[in-house]
């Protein structure tokens, strides 16, 4: 029973830090479609901002155990991807 409430715990947490990360992408998203473009410092600081924010909360639960430090890492490397696509479409506009 203990076990598949941790197991229950680090699904959950893997979860909500990739539903985090996908805000963070549509979030930038609308930002750049109707706001400010790459190159305004708005939109580098919403981004340094949500970013940060991001890895402290994958800090955090990886200190808790809830998730293995790779699995941040992927995270964290899988939406520097999709934010580098998203930027160099939005260039090429």
């Amino acid at each position: 029973m203990a076990s598949e409430m941790i197991i229950d715990h680090k699904e959950r947490a893997n979860a909500l830090l990739k539903a985090d990360a996908a805000k963070i992408l549509k979030l930038i998203k609308v930002q750049m479609d109707n706001l400010t473009m790459p190159q305004c410092p708005l939109y580098e600081e919403v981004l340094d901002t949500q970013m940060f924010g991001l890895s402290r909360e994958i800090d955090f639960a990886v200190r808790l155990g809830l998730i293995e430090e790779r699995d941040g890492k992927a995270i964290m490397a899988e939406l520097e991807k999709e934010l580098s696509i998203l930027h160099d479409a939005s260039i090429r506009k």
